[in-house]
């Protein structure tokens, strides 16, 4: 009866701490996720004096690093390949956001190359953030991690592909047909 009793008090006693870390966890999540929603009202507060193209890149800014911060956090709180793929992606897509518009002050062909180039970036990006998630959670010589790692390849050869025929576009006559022929050489378009 005695090593019952004992053996039931040791077992309160566990469930009570892990609770306890369980609260504890909570509070650190709501406090970090605070901080997260201070930092992007603090970062949009500053674009308020800003003009025309500059303000709008500087709420893509503050709202890219708002939505990292909130996957970061996603992922401290549960870490997982899910939650890994989604910093990447989160990423890559604030990085996409300033760079569109930062192409923004551009004119004519430099401005449609910028923006062709900033895809680039963002398809291999999100592409590389697709095959690790798989890769972590199907193992990394799966045919399915096989798979989405090729499919990168070919959206990041596709959008650097369309790079470079809009670079061409700034030629004319026999320039830009050997520009968009050298293209299509290097890219595996024939």
């Amino acid at each position: 009866m005695k090593k019952t009793f004992l053996t039931l008090a040791i077992a309160l006693c566990f469930g009570f701490a892990g609770s306890a870390g369980a609260a504890t966890n909570k509070a650190e999540y709501k406090a970090d996720k605070d901080r997260v929603q201070a930092d992007y009202k603090a970062a949009t507060a500053k674009c308020g004096p800003l003009k025309g193209n500059a303000k709008d890149i500087c709420k893509a800014e503050a709202k890219g690093s708002h939505e990292v911060a909130e996957a970061e956090l996603e992922a401290k709180h549960e870490p997982s390949p899910r939650h890994d793929a989604k910093v990447k992606t989160e990423r890559a897509e604030a990085d996409y956001s300033v760079a569109k518009q930062k192409c923004e002050d551009l004119k004519g062909n430099a401005k449609d190359v910028c923006k062709k180039d900033a895809k680039v970036a963002y398809t291999a990006a999100k592409g590389d953030a697709k095959a690790t998630k798989v890769a972590d959670e199907k193992g990394a010589n799966s045919a399915k991690a096989l798979g989405a790692a090729k499919d990168a390849g070919e959206d990041k050869g596709d959008a650097q592909y369309s790079a470079a025929k809009e670079r061409c576009d700034a030629m004319s006559g026999p320039a830009k047909d050997n520009c968009l022929n050298d293209a299509k050489k290097k890219f595996g378009k024939m």
